[in-house]
C-alpha cells in the first residue's frame, strides 16, 4: 500500500513539471501543417480513379518540390496514410539509412480522400491530400 501511495505522490508532484515542459514546446511542434513546403509537403503518386476492391499503389515521397534530407539532425520520423481520418498504414524511418519514401498497396470500396502525414524531427507533422474516385 505504501508503494502505491508513493507512486501516486511522485506522479502528482510531477504534474507541474510536465505542464512547464509542455509550455516550452514551440508553436512549430503544436500545429499540423497543411501549407506547401518544397522539402516537407508529402508528394502522393496514385491513380485518380480505381476499381472498387482492386489493389493499387500509393507512392509517397517526402518533398513535393525536392528531396527531404535524411540526416541525424534533419530527418523524417514516420509517414502515415489515412483514408479520410482513419489510419491505414504507417512506417517508421531511421535517420541516415532510410530514404523518406514509401509505397503502400491498398484497395478502396468507395471514393475517398487519401491523406498523408509525415513527421520530421524538427517541426510538427506536414499533410498532403489526394482525392481518389472509385468506380464500382
Amino acid at each position: 500500500m505504501k508503494k502505491i501511495i508513493g507512486l501516486f505522490a511522485v506522479l502528482f508532484l510531477s504534474l507541474p513539471a510536465l505542464a512547464n515542459q509542455l509550455d516550452q514546446i514551440t508553436p512549430n511542434f503544436k500545429k499540423v501543417r497543411y501549407s506547401y513546403d518544397a522539402k516537407h509537403t508529402p508528394k502522393i503518386e496514385a491513380p485518380d480513379k480505381v476499381k472498387a476492391g482492386e489493389w493499387f499503389d500509393v507512392k509517397i515521397t517526402i518533398g513535393a518540390g525536392g528531396e527531404h534530407p535524411s540526416l541525424m539532425e534533419h530527418h523524417v520520423h514516420w509517414i502515415a496514410l489515412y483514408k479520410n481520418d482513419v489510419e491505414l498504414a504507417r512506417v517508421y524511418l531511421n535517420a541516415v539509412q532510410a530514404k523518406p519514401q514509401v509505397t503502400f498497396t491498398i484497395a478502396l470500396d468507395e471514393s475517398t480522400t487519401l491523406k498523408v502525414m509525415e513527421e520530421p524531427n524538427h517541426t510538427a507533422p506536414w499533410v498532403a491530400m489526394k482525392n481518389i474516385r472509385v468506380e464500382k
